[in-house]
Parts: C-alpha cells; sequence; structure tokens
C-alpha cells in the first residue's frame, strides 16, 4: 500500500511540473518528469517551450549520476522515436540506469503507443501504468485533443451578470468582472497556444488579447479571429468558420468572443470546458448567448460536469468539462 501512496505522491509532483509547459510545447505533450532515489527527489524537469528538450531529458541532465538506480515518474509514455531534435526518451532512461518507471499515460501517438513502455521492459526495468490517470488526461488534454479528434482543446470563456448578460442591450460589456477575475482570465491566457474572437468583439473592442501578468507578458498567446467575410489585422490568424480550428497551429484554443461566437462553438459542440465568471450584478435587457440550436430542453442536460468553484473577490468561477462518450 505504501508504494502505490508513494506513486500517487510523486506522479502529482510530475503533474504539478507538467502544468509549467501547459499551451508552450504544442506540438508535443506538455509532460512532466520527476526522478527519486531513496525517497528523494534527485531530478526533475518538463517539456520546454516548443517542445524540446523533453521533460525526461532535463530531469536526467539535473540527475546526473543519481538517476541510476532511481524511479522515474512520468504523466506520459517516454517516446519510442529519434527526431532530429533529440533521441528517444525511453532510450535515456535506460543509458540513465534508473530502476523503475512509473507511467500516467500511455502515449497515443504511433511512433510510441506502447513501443516505450515495451523497449523499458525489454531492458529489465520494472514499469507501472495508470498512477493518477485521469489527472494525466485532463494535463494533458490539448494534446490528447489534437490526437483523438484531430483539433485544438477548445476553452470557453464567458464573462456573465447574475442574469445572464454578456453585454448591455447597447453591446457595451467593461467591465462586468471585477479585477481579480480579469487577472484570472489572463492567467488562462498565458496557458494558451490560441486566443480567438468574433469581428463584432474586434469591431466594438479593438482588443490586444495580451496577458497583462507582471512576468508573464512573453506568454500571450497567438490572436485569431472568427470571420466569414472580414480580414484579419496582420499579425492575426483567420478562421471562417468554428470547424476550421483543426487547421490552426496549436494545442490549446481559448475563445473570448462574444455571444454570437459563444454560439457558433456551442451549436458545433467544439467547446472542451467552459470558464464562467459571474459577477454579483444585474444588468436587465442584457446581451445573452443567441440560440444554439437544441432540439429540445432534455438535450441540455447532462452535458457539463462542474470540476471547479471558487471565489474571485466579488465575483465566483465556475469550470466545467464537456461530458463525452
Amino acid at each position: 500500500m505504501g508504494h502505490l501512496n508513494d506513486d500517487a505522491r510523486w506522479m502529482g509532483a510530475a503533474l504539478a511540473l507538467a502544468a509549467r509547459g501547459h499551451g508552450r510545447t504544442a506540438p508535443n505533450p506538455n509532460v512532466g518528469c520527476v526522478l527519486v532515489r531513496g525517497g528523494v527527489p534527485v531530478g526533475r524537469g518538463w517539456t520546454q517551450p516548443g517542445g524540446r528538450p523533453h521533460a525526461e531529458a532535463v530531469a536526467i541532465a539535473m540527475a546526473g549520476a543519481d538517476a541510476r538506480g532511481a524511479t522515474a515518474y512520468v504523466t506520459l509514455e517516454p517516446c519510442a522515436h529519434d527526431s532530429p531534435r533529440g533521441p528517444a526518451c525511453a532510450d535515456l532512461l535506460i543509458d540513465a540506469g534508473v530502476a523503475r518507471v512509473v507511467v500516467a499515460l500511455q502515449d497515443p501517438d504511433p511512433r510510441t503507443d506502447g513501443r516505450g513502455i515495451a523497449r523499458l521492459r525489454s531492458a529489465g526495468i520494472d514499469v507501472a501504468t495508470g498512477a493518477r490517470a485521469e489527472q494525466a488526461e485532463s494535463a494533458m488534454a490539448g494534446f490528447l485533443t489534437r490526437r483523438t479528434r484531430e483539433r485544438p482543446f477548445v476553452t470557453l470563456k464567458l464573462a456573465l451578470s447574475l442574469d445572464g448578460g454578456l453585454a448591455m442591450a447597447d453591446g457595451r460589456s467593461k467591465w462586468i468582472t471585477g479585477d481579480a477575475a480579469r487577472a484570472h482570465a489572463h492567467l488562462e491566457r498565458a496557458r494558451h497556444d490560441l486566443i480567438l474572437v468574433g469581428r463584432g468583439t474586434l469591431d466594438a473592442d479593438a482588443p490586444a488579447l495580451d496577458v497583462r501578468i507582471d512576468g508573464l507578458e512573453d506568454r500571450a498567446p497567438r490572436r485569431v479571429l472568427l470571420s466569414a467575410t472580414a480580414t484579419a489585422p496582420d499579425g492575426w490568424l483567420h478562421i471562417g468558420a468554428p470547424a476550421d480550428i483543426a487547421a490552426l497551429p496549436g494545442d490549446h484554443l481559448m475563445v473570448e468572443g462574444g455571444g454570437a461566437t459563444a454560439a457558433a462553438f456551442l451549436a458545433a459542440d467544439l467547446v472542451d470546458r467552459l470558464l464562467v465568471y459571474r459577477a454579483p450584478i444585474v444588468i436587465g435587457d442584457a446581451r445573452g448567448i443567441p440560440a444554439i440550436g437544441l432540439a429540445d430542453l432534455a438535450d441540455a442536460h447532462g452535458r457539463w460536469r462542474l470540476v471547479d468553484t471558487r471565489a474571485l473577490g466579488s465575483d465566483r468561477l465556475e469550470v466545467y468539462e464537456r461530458r463525452r462518450g
């Protein structure tokens, strides 16, 4: 039982490291790795911006000779294919002399997909799988969604009044929420490769869509315009319909457009995660989300699962994930 508890504990540390690369590692997954020897961490790493070096390579370099005989906790199966950008991580772990590897998830990439685990076992290394697998799926949702659904993982951000308004009747929406909620939204931006608005938001607000948090200014995502007719500003990407996100570079897309843009993504069932910031205000006669084409009210139930809620100053954040078969 103690062994299993240790595995969960150290995999939790690896998952925390994986979060540091969230939204910065595409097309590679944001993996975390911890090397533990004698109950003491001797190396740690996470996938670096742009996808290299991998988490295992960083952790092994930190551990040096202490990697021999250690247990490696890795949030995703170590890769088994060589690349011009670096050697296979399964081989790095073998060469480093680790005694055991604990893997949260098997890699769906067909170049690895079980081959990394098999190679480790063939080298006499004890391999355990499945530790904190559900949390690992959530941590690497962008990478997994790109491979299973061939598109980025989509987060829709909504700032709402108590009566469900996104904006005043005349379209004004600055500011529904307070400073703490807006700061949290900027932190979310820093965790995404891409951020999208529709033409209405672009014309009305000319949004910068940057990250206004000290020290994270360089984490601003690439800007995307959704419009069937308008031309995107210089430096922006452009798509004509929600389904076109499949062609966008990156694994994490944040949608911050107005009601029409939110409705378009919801109607296309392309939203994987909802960030709902609720302000303690009543607007009255407010603009909300237009109809999304549900055939029956019963179709609306059971789609979303509440995974987090917290107070942000006087506002309230609710985080929902889409239930999918």
